[in-house]
């Protein structure tokens, strides 16, 4: 009975998978004891399962002989991101973490990385970063290098000295801080745009909605991009303020997306 049950989930999940609504087997018609409303039919044969503006779901019941009774409805799964290209440009800039029991600890650890990817050419930058921030544990004694490329990011782990070493204590939060006016240049969040799609839908949202409520002559998404014929109206405060907030819910939901959420908040 369990595993009939099971049977049920996997052709179900198959059949959205697929597109497909599967005959009902062992059923020709369906039972005269039952007033039928006009929506439901029988599925005599197999037949295509259109897409449509929602998730396909289906419903899956298993009635044991005991008389426990289990339904489920199943949804279908969003679509799969396509898998990176392995081939694709190890673009920058990365972040190189390392944490120790002490200050001396991180460095010691921060030279045996350097070494460990200067020995090994093969290893892509970025899956360096992803797993000395995902897979190593978080030790009190911390210590992060920015760089773009592989060579500057070798040579800043040797080059961390204990003044480089923060140490993190079980009671520290994480704070966002929303700066105000004097940090604006023009292009601001350009790239971050056409990198991050999280980033640019959040940024996007934002200018849009300032645009309608603000009603000012340029759209402040092409004011902060530095577009054709904007130049110098970054400077001017209607447009600073309001650039600088677009740019920073980006940025809050791109942190957000990576798992860096903040105890606080605080702004200008």
């Amino acid at each position: 009975q369990a595993a009939a049950g099971v049977g049920g989930v996997i052709k179900m999940v198959e059949a959205m998978r697929h597109g497909v609504l599967p005959k009902t087997l062992h059923v020709d018609e369906p039972t005269p004891h039952v007033e039928w409303p006009e929506a439901v039919r029988l599925l005599t044969r197999e037949r295509e399962w259109p897409e449509s503006e929602g998730p396909r779901r289906a419903a899956v019941s298993s009635f044991g002989v005991s008389g426990t009774n289990a339904h489920a409805v199943l949804e279908q799964a969003p679509a799969e991101e396509p898998e990176a290209d392995e081939s694709a440009e190890d673009t920058g800039p990365w972040a190189w973490t390392v944490s120790g029991r002490t200050p001396e600890a991180v460095i010691a650890q921060a030279g045996n990385i350097a070494a460990f990817a200067a020995e090994r050419p093969g290893l892509r930058t970025g899956d360096i970063a992803v797993s000395l921030a995902t897979t190593r544990t978080r030790l009190e004694h911390r210590a992060a290098v920015v760089a773009a490329d592989r060579d500057e990011l070798i040579a800043a782990l040797r080059d961390l000295t204990a003044d480089d070493v923060t140490a993190i204590s079980a009671d520290n939060e994480t704070a966002f801080l929303f700066a105000g006016q004097g940090g604006q240049y023009a292009g601001m969040g350009r790239e971050l745009a056409e990198r991050f799609p999280v980033f640019a839908e959040a940024f996007g949202r934002a200018a849009a909605e300032i645009d309608r409520r603000l009603g000012a002559e340029h759209p402040v998404a092409d004011v902060a991009f530095g577009m054709p014929g904007t130049e110098g109206l970054l400077d001017r405060t209607l447009y600073t303020q309001t650039a600088l907030f677009a740019l920073q819910v980006g940025l809050f939901r791109l942190y957000e997306h990576w798992g860096v959420r903040p105890a606080v908040l605080v702004g200008h």
